[in-house]
């Protein structure tokens, strides 16, 4: 059952925002990762797109959005450059109206070409740097010139990305956790500024699990919120103004369970989720 359905009193009020968590749907770098790290390495999974399960999982996510009255609801999409992320953005958040018609695999050009999808493609997508995943080293995580990825994302608004190209991937050089973590103190700051109260944010596994654990970030689910993020999963959790100074919600604030799930005095249904397992960053990093 949809949990945020009842939530609009709680970020209307200004002092809460709701955020709509997604990782990007399976990679083909994905099914490469589970058996070595190593194969990661090569220029065959530059910039890696989806795979053909990727695209299905798309489908579906498409299909619960759409089911949940998501569009109707988010105000904005913020994506990471990355090929995966904007296949699973454009996917997700402008397919067609009827979601059994989408046809994902030429999707970034019959998204564009069909008057069926003009009322879905108001809703504004901004590619951001700072949502990126884990850099360096790994050629799944090096991305394209922005002018390649405006060919092909026409509908995404790449005006905040400074450098056409990559100059913050290095290829022997791992970002350490320390600088991911302050990246997405930094994003969550930038999130909190914005005008927008309901946010889609499209990103990565080891970004978005460093997030929520890092930022006091109040997920509306009932297990570990910090639990590894499955292909194309979406978690809504809620931040308020303290979130962004890296501060607790106080005293008077949403009351948590311990994981930091927020309970129930407000209406909010929870949502479940499967994901059980706690991972490492360093298993995360080979399936981001």
């Amino acid at each position: 059952m949809d949990t945020t359905a009842a939530a609009p009193s709680l970020y209307q009020s200004g002092r809460y925002k709701l955020l709509h968590l997604v990782r990007h749907a399976q990679g083909v770098h994905n099914t490469e990762s589970e058996k070595s790290r190593d194969p990661l390495t090569s220029f065959e999974f530059f910039d890696a797109e989806l795979s053909s399960l990727g695209w299905q999982q798309v489908r579906d996510q498409r299909k619960d959005v759409c089911a949940r009255g998501l569009l109707e609801r988010i105000e904005i999409v913020i994506t990471s450059p990355m090929s995966r992320t904007l296949q699973t953005t454009v996917g997700i958040f402008l397919g067609e109206d009827q979601p059994d018609r989408l046809d994902v695999t030429s999707f970034e050009d019959a998204n564009v070409k069909s008057d069926e999808t003009s009322t879905f493609n108001r809703l504004p997508i901004i590619a951001y740097e700072p949502c990126r995943e884990r850099m360096g080293k790994y050629e799944c995580d090096q991305r394209r010139t922005i002018s390649q990825y405006r060919s092909r994302f026409p509908t995404v608004d790449f005006s905040l990305i400074e450098n056409e190209y990559d100059i913050l991937w290095k290829s022997d050089e791992r970002e350490t956790l320390d600088s991911v973590i302050a990246r997405g103190m930094k994003f969550i700051k930038w999130l909190w500024e914005r005008k927008e109260k309901e946010i889609a944010v499209v990103s990565h596994g080891v970004f978005l699990q460093e997030l929520i654990k890092n930022n006091k970030c109040y997920p509306l689910m009932d297990d570990d919120p910090c639990s590894r993020f499955k292909n194309c999963e979406i978690r809504s959790v809620i931040i308020s103004s303290e979130s962004e100074m890296g501060l607790g919600l106080g005293s008077d604030s949403l009351p948590t369970n311990h994981y930091g799930r927020i309970r129930i005095p407000y209406g909010l249904e929870l949502q479940r989720d499967s994901a059980k397992d706690n991972v490492s960053v360093e298993e995360l990093e080979v399936t981001n």
